[in-house]
């Protein structure tokens, strides 16, 4: 390992840790041709089988690019949400509640003065954070947070102007609040999105706790939900349950568990998210206006102290196969479609970052399956919470832990 000194805030210290990320050389797109399972373990469910030929345990495919990874800032706590500004430095989430600026180079600024209180217990704080489609003119800057209210929490998001020399948000408005308020320290969800007409998707989880879970199918809650509004917060007249009684006018689809990563594929502009699961049962999916996901009346994986989910149905009349589940899990967070120069094979590509296993899940997608799966990032060692392409294409990450760092993933030759 090569470690070189970069730069220090006044608190922190950064440092550059060049490492190989794969080992990998020679160059070439990567292949993605049938063959034996990139996943080998035995699964968290043994009795469950697949909807479809290769809902499940894609193909191993291999990036002949040779790469490496460089740890640019660390002593982040527990850092959450990703989001790159024009000028090249990165707006990253604390979880207890402090946003930073971050230069490429690894420059870390003090915390961005001006957000709201947030309750940092259990999974939640401040979580997601992305940069509004018209920033360079209005500098705008949404984010999602576990929000202390009477009686307990809920997920909220909220947006403010980032000053110009980036110390402080203005003007800050809540611009969605999930209802019901319940005191509980578990899936808040959330990952934010815009797509190319400017809805803002949020996602959200159903609490966690036995009890919230039904909600997860009523219409008259947010939780277990994907979210869809305009910029500020009004609610889009052709949502699918708009004018429908007793519906949150909000939703754009139900049936959840814990959607931590929500990605625009390019080109379609379909919703794509990743819904943390039960052992046996993290997800992606197609996320379509109106449909329903099934959680937790039809669900992969089993409860963690072992169990049955309900009836143990994966199927259910009414409800979305998920595109693709892993058995075991991996515990994805954060997501995003690859678009760069630097890995031009990785194109139209799935990045999902891991966090039980440490690594950033690379899928190969084609016409909505996965056809192909690689591991990147899989010697750092530590939680990857959210993923996210630089302009030159280098893919960057963020890793969920005390002392959590900022890594670049790149091409070295």
């Amino acid at each position: 390992m090569r470690l070189i000194v970069a730069a220090a805030s006044t608190s922190l210290l950064v440092l550059a840790a060049a490492c190989g990320a794969n080992g990998e050389s020679a160059s070439s797109a990567p292949q993605a041709q049938p063959g034996a399972p990139l996943e080998t373990r035995p699964a968290n469910n043994p009795d469950q089988q697949p909807a479809f030929a290769g809902q499940t345990r894609a193909p191993g495919v291999k990036t002949e690019q040779a790469m490496a990874h460089t740890v640019v800032a660390s002593g982040l706590v527990h850092p959450w949400g990703l989001a790159a500004l024009p000028d090249g430095r990165w707006l990253v989430t604390e979880k207890p509640g402090r946003l930073r600026l971050i230069t490429a180079e690894g420059q870390i600024g003090a915390p961005v003065a001006g957000l709201p209180a947030v309750d940092a217990r259990g999974q939640g704080g401040l979580l997601d954070v992305i940069v509004g489609p018209d920033f360079v003119r209005d500098r705008m800057i949404y984010w999602s947070y576990a929000e202390p209210r009477q009686g307990g929490n809920a997920t909220s998001v909220a947006r403010g102007r980032l000053s110009d020399d980036g110390s402080r948000v203005e003007n800050v408005q809540v611009i969605f609040r999930a209802l019901p308020v319940y005191d509980g320290d578990k899936h808040f969800g959330s990952s934010l999105a815009f797509d190319p007409t400017g809805h803002l998707f949020v996602t959200l989880g159903e609490r966690s706790d036995k009890p919230m879970r039904p909600q997860a199918q009523d219409l008259g809650s947010h939780m277990g939900k994907t979210i869809r509004i305009n910029a500020d917060g009004s609610v889009p007249a052709d949502n699918p349950f708009v004018g429908h009684a007793g519906a949150r006018p909000e939703i754009w689809s139900l049936g959840h568990r814990n959607v931590q990563g929500v990605a625009i594929q390019p080109g379609t502009g379909a919703v794509w998210t990743i819904e943390h699961g039960t052992r046996g049962g993290d997800e992606v999916n197609i996320d379509k206006a109106g449909l329903n996901y099934g959680w937790p009346d039809a669900a992969y994986g089993v409860e963690y102290a072992g169990g049955r989910i309900n009836a143990g149905a994966t199927q259910a009349p009414g409800t979305e196969q998920p595109v693709y589940y892993w058995d075991p899990v991996i515990a994805p967070g954060g997501a995003t479609f690859y678009q760069g120069a630097m890995f031009p094979g990785w194109n139209g590509n799935l990045l999902v970052a891991g966090l039980k296993e440490k690594h950033i899940a690379r899928l190969v997608i084609q016409n909505d399956r996965v056809i192909g799966e690689e591991r990147l990032l899989t010697d750092l060692g530590e939680r990857i919470r959210d993923v996210a392409v630089a302009a030159d294409g280098a893919v960057w990450a963020i890793t969920d832990e005390q002392d959590g760092k900022l890594v670049r993933l790149a091409a070295t030759q």
